[in-house]
């Protein structure tokens, strides 16, 4: 199409005040699509600048065939529930409707009926930390350190963030302690600060990011819980019941409830989890769980009878306690 054409069809160009201003714009929306990977073509079909076209290339830019299981694009929208905050929801939705466009199987919703990914939300510091991580730039940061709170400034070449049970992690090399390192994003306080110039560092090949985390993750133990009948679906999928070994509920039962037996590392997150889950959900053991989750739907409780009654909103705290160790607390408002 000539810039004309162009200028005639598309919404918005109309609406330019002045040849300059159209001028403006085009030259504007023509880098933003080669910023997103778009190839813009021109195309000189005589010599004389009217005759100037573009186009995209679409053997450049057009997506291959994509040859997905129905069960394989339902685990890709599941994953794409990781990023239902603003931070990249608009880039994941258009992945999605691409391969939709290009016929990546059918959605298979039972393959993924019942599931959702439970994580916390990304936060303020996930953006500058992509951002770090592909331009190879080290970050300094706030971090408040899970077992004594001790607030220090601490400055890292990043590697990869990662999700690990419910929460977001940055993997790096701290340059302080000249070893590898993981922190938890909700844990960075204030503004995460970009140093010194691009390709500073190079980020090693196979990062373990689970051995990286390991230490963090704690000792394994196992929950027994009384499920509802068809709720849950998502700790029955993690679970095991005694009867069958599959946690799909053929084995014992306690008021008309499935007993499930489900792994678990750390009791603070697990207890938000099993919370969320309301009244589907009872902890018969261990009775530090059950307790964390009983203080939680309590202040839930406290939180609506305020509500109802118009008044503001306390903002109870929950303290709690690992196993291995690690005491945390907060704020409903802070947990979020």
């Amino acid at each position: 199409m000539t810039k004309q054409q162009i200028r005639t069809s598309v919404a918005g160009y109309a609406d330019a005040p002045s040849p300059e201003a159209f001028e403006r714009m085009f030259e504007r929306d023509k880098d933003s699509l080669r910023d997103l990977g778009i190839p813009i073509v021109t195309v000189d079909a005589g010599g004389h600048s009217d005759d100037v076209g573009y186009r995209i290339d679409q053997d450049a830019y057009a997506l291959p065939a994509v040859d997905l299981t129905p069960a394989e694009f339902g685990v890709l929208s599941l994953a794409a529930q990781f990023w239902q905050d603003k931070t990249l929801r608009t880039d994941i939705s258009r992945a999605l409707t691409k391969l939709r466009a290009a016929g990546a199987g059918e959605i298979a919703n039972d393959a993924v009926a019942g599931l959702a990914p439970r994580v916390r939300a990304v936060g303020d510091a996930y953006g500058p930390l992509l951002d770090a991580i592909e331009a190879l730039r080290a970050v300094s940061f706030t971090y408040r350190a899970a077992s004594t709170g001790e607030v220090l400034t601490r400055t890292v070449e990043p590697w990869r963030i990662a999700a690990r049970r419910g929460g977001w992690y940055l993997l790096g090399f701290d340059r302080e302690r000249r070893a590898p390192r993981a922190y938890r994003l909700s844990r960075i306080e204030g503004r995460v600060r970009l140093l010194g110039r691009g390709g500073a560092f190079t980020i090693p090949e196979g990062v373990d990011v689970d051995a990286l985390l390991g230490a963090r993750a704690g000792r394994e133990h196992e929950a027994r819980l009384a499920i509802g009948p068809e709720r849950a679906e998502a700790l029955r999928a993690r679970g095991r019941s005694d009867g069958d070994g599959d946690g799909t509920g053929e084995g014992p039962r306690q008021d008309g409830r499935d007993v499930v037996h489900v792994a678990y590392t750390n009791t603070h997150t697990f207890a938000d989890e099993i919370a969320g889950y309301g009244d589907a959900v009872v902890v018969l053991s261990p009775p530090e769980l059950r307790d964390a989750v009983v203080r939680r739907l309590r202040a839930a409780a406290r939180l609506g009878a305020a509500a109802a009654a118009g008044e503001p909103a306390p903002s109870p705290t929950v303290r709690s306690t690992d196993r291995d160790g690690t005491s945390t607390t907060t704020t409903e408002e802070q947990r979020g």
